[in-house]
């Protein structure tokens, strides 16, 4: 059984992003998005306009705070051979109403793809409103970067 990285959050956060699982790049770091390809950090540094990606992680996790952010999964554990959401078996969700409790300013939440998405309906029959994103997984090569980008740039704007 896998387990997953601990949220980037404090009580000022008010906007959650909440990705599946981190993949093996992540685990084996112990940090969010660390697979070179993954376009999280770059999108995110465009949105907020912040060089993210050539930051170490402990300074990307503060200007995330910063920014009235919050990052985390939706499954605290699972089974899961690579990296790929398709493969996540026996999944163990995390613990969403201590994060209301330890974010209690959240008013919104992003859903980094549509694994990530499944959980929408608990947040949104909690009143927040929620929007699910493009993956900037390196698996999602469906839609381009700059689209993503424009998707990610227009949520984070009008939820934040």
């Amino acid at each position: 059984m896998l387990r997953g990285l601990a949220p980037v959050v404090d009580r000022a956060s008010r906007l959650l992003l909440l990705g599946s699982f981190p993949g093996e790049a992540s685990l084996a770091a112990g940090c969010y998005y660390a697979h070179p390809r993954n376009q999280f950090w770059p999108i995110l540094g465009r949105v907020l306009g912040l060089p993210l990606a050539d930051w170490p992680f402990e300074q990307r996790y503060r200007a995330v705070l910063d920014a009235g952010l919050a990052i985390w999964d939706v499954y605290a554990g699972c089974r899961r051979e690579g990296s790929l959401d398709s493969r996540i078996r026996d999944a163990a969700a995390n613990d969403f109403e201590t994060m209301l409790r330890r974010a209690p300013g959240l008013h919104a939440v992003l859903f980094n793809g549509r694994a990530a998405g499944r959980y929408e309906p608990w947040f949104a029959g909690r009143g927040l409103p929620t929007r699910v994103l493009p993956s900037t997984s390196p698996a999602f090569a469906a839609m381009s970067a700059a689209c993503k980008l424009e998707r990610w740039r227009e949520a984070i704007e009008t939820l934040r």
